[in-house]
């Protein structure tokens, strides 16, 4: 009997010895076993989707996806995206509640740790007059106050977003009636305080800017998409005789609708193509950049002058703020492009030609469209030199028009194409929001809507500008300030052709809401990350991508701009092993 088929107890086996090559090899799992344990695209993109995006985002990402359903003719009210507006601004409003009663109940045990004075020590867990900490959590009852999510809503943030509350109360008094008062109220209230303020305290780090800004350019491919299907196969928006607009899913009565969407799309991607090195993933500025170009054409097809003003000049003033050699480079791919394009293959149709040299002729041989913005916006200035203080009322422009307008205006704006019969949409606006609150709020109204605008816009310039300072905090970093900037800067100078009015101005209230971010935000960006287990990024919540960790403990012997004072972790005995675990 030799020694393999042999025990260690020397007794004789009782089966047969099996060679080491055959007993060391697995067998294979069959094809079919691999492919039912291989899980299914769907269950890959949703684990995605959990991973990277936070569930704290998915009211404000399901405004952008209800913008594209598509817009029934003649609709008014309430759209789907409004009513998703409505959840975000409900979740925060609930989330506050909640973490309010939280820090209730921690000051409650905070002050009777105090009145005891006794500490604990059990398991790796501490306690010590209301403050416990237990494998690298803490707790400090009383000490802290408010959460990270409640240290957003800062006393400035509370004046500069609610400063229009006061004014828009008083207009609403002198409505035509309570009906329209109420409703015109709520209305302004969304779009320019409580969408925004949601936003604000919902909005974390620089991971979760990006993830909106990534769902603004997907929103705006999936319409410019629809809308060079719509100019290709002549299904559009009448233009000129021919269905060639491109308005995407919101049809003829909101042609400003796509190139809104398109343009901020644009101005994101832009923003995002424009990150530093060090402070993006390697993909996100060629990705971003690929995207940027790909929107200009969409953003061409619909002819929409006043988006072409306010796009060019947000793209001139984000290639200035990240510095001058990138803009020169910039400038001359682009300019290379434009003559290929242009010139080489003569990509550029006689409409697209026409509608650009029109700009610079509105007012030597304006067309009719022009003539009604001149005549309302005249109308709108009259109004307001007969109510100079508190404006004729909110929601009373339609019915003040007549009566203050030339004979110049015409019955209404004609539409047709994209699937929709012809009709005249009446002219209910002065196609002007600086114009528009001035008529219908006076100077009060204008004072608090325009002031609340510019204080968001210097706070943002002012960050901006610090992020190119040696020592700038790395949890706002330049491409977050390019998008938020850029979006605000952009809404700003298309007011002065537009106004509030149909489902695309929701992402008004988004585009306030990031410029408060990066304007008002928390001083928590440099928090240690992963605290309080709601979503946020590991050791990188300050949405770095350098080497990693937050700006607040790798240097904790400066004070860090926009960052809590890191605590002072408390020693543990040598003879127990320490549960801390490094920022």
């Amino acid at each position: 009997m030799t020694h393999a088929a042999t025990h260690a107890t020397g007794q004789p086996a009782t089966h047969a010895a099996v060679p080491a090559t055959e007993a060391a090899v697995p067998a294979a799992p069959p094809v079919a076993a691999r492919e039912a344990a291989r899980p299914a695209p769907l269950t890959v993109l949703v684990r995605g989707l959990r991973r990277h995006v936070p569930a704290r985002l998915l009211p404000a990402l399901a405004v952008l996806a209800l913008l594209a359903y598509p817009a029934s003719p003649g609709a008014e009210g309430a759209t789907p995206a409004d009513a998703a507006s409505a959840v975000l601004v409900l979740t925060v409003v609930l989330r506050l509640l909640r973490e309010g009663r939280g820090s209730a109940g921690r000051g409650e045990s905070g002050a009777g740790g105090d009145r005891g004075g006794s500490a604990g020590e059990t398991g790796g867990s501490r306690e010590t007059g209301g403050s416990r900490e237990t494998g690298g959590s803490r707790e400090a009852g009383g000490a802290r106050g408010a959460t990270r999510f409640r240290a957003a809503l800062t006393p400035r943030a509370a004046l500069v977003l609610g400063a229009p509350v006061l004014a828009l109360a008083l207009a609403a008094l002198g409505a035509a009636d309570a009906a329209t008062g109420v409703a015109g109220l709520g209305r302004y209230l969304q779009i320019f305080v409580l969408v925004p303020a949601a936003l604000l305290l919902s909005l974390r780090d620089a991971r979760d800017v990006r993830v909106l800004a990534w769902g603004l350019v997907a929103l705006a491919l999936a319409e410019g998409g629809v809308g060079v299907v719509q100019y290709l196969t002549g299904s559009g928006a009448s233009y000129m005789g021919e269905d060639v607009r491109a308005v995407g899913t919101f049809g003829p009565g909101d042609v400003m609708g796509m190139a809104t969407v398109v343009a901020y799309g644009l101005v994101a991607a832009s923003g995002l193509a424009l990150a530093r090195t060090g402070e993006a993933p390697r993909l996100q500025r060629p990705l971003a950049a690929l995207c940027a170009a790909a929107l200009l054409v969409p953003l061409a097809l619909s002819f929409s002058r006043g988006a072409w003003i306010a796009t060019a000049a947000v793209l001139g003033l984000q290639l200035l703020a990240a510095g001058p050699r990138r803009a020169l480079a910039v400038l001359a791919a682009a300019s290379a492009a434009a003559v290929v394009l242009v010139g080489g293959l003569g990509i550029g149709s006689a409409m697209l030609q026409e509608r650009l040299s029109s700009i610079t002729k509105v007012t030597d041989a304006p067309d009719q469209s022009v003539t009604d913005r001149y005549t309302l916006w005249a109308a709108a200035a009259d109004m307001w030199r007969e109510h100079p203080v508190t404006g004729v009322g909110l929601k009373n422009f339609p019915a003040h028009r007549d009566s203050h307008a030339s004979l110049a205006l015409s019955a209404g704006s004609d539409t047709a194409g994209a699937g929709q019969d012809f009709r005249v949409q009446p002219l209910l606006s002065p196609h002007n929001m600086y114009l528009l609150v001035l008529g219908e709020q006076g100077l009060i109204g204008l004072t608090a809507l325009a002031g609340s605008w510019a204080a968001l816009l210097v706070l943002g310039v002012r960050r901006l500008a610090g992020t190119h300072r040696r020592r700038a905090p790395r949890h706002r970093p330049l491409d977050c300030g390019l998008v938020a900037c850029g979006l605000l800067v952009w809404q700003l100078v298309d007011f002065t052709y537009a106004d509030i009015g149909g489902p695309a101005t929701v992402m008004t209230a988004l585009a306030l809401g990031l410029a408060a971010w990066w304007g008002l935000g928390a001083r928590y960006g440099a928090e240690r990350p992963g605290a309080e287990g709601d979503g946020s990024y590991g050791a990188e919540g300050d949405g770095s991508y350098g080497s990693g960790g937050s700006a607040a403990y790798e240097a904790p012997g400066r004070p860090v701009p926009y960052a809590t004072p890191c605590p002072a972790p408390h020693r543990q005995p040598a003879s127990q092993p320490s549960e801390r675990r490094t920022p």
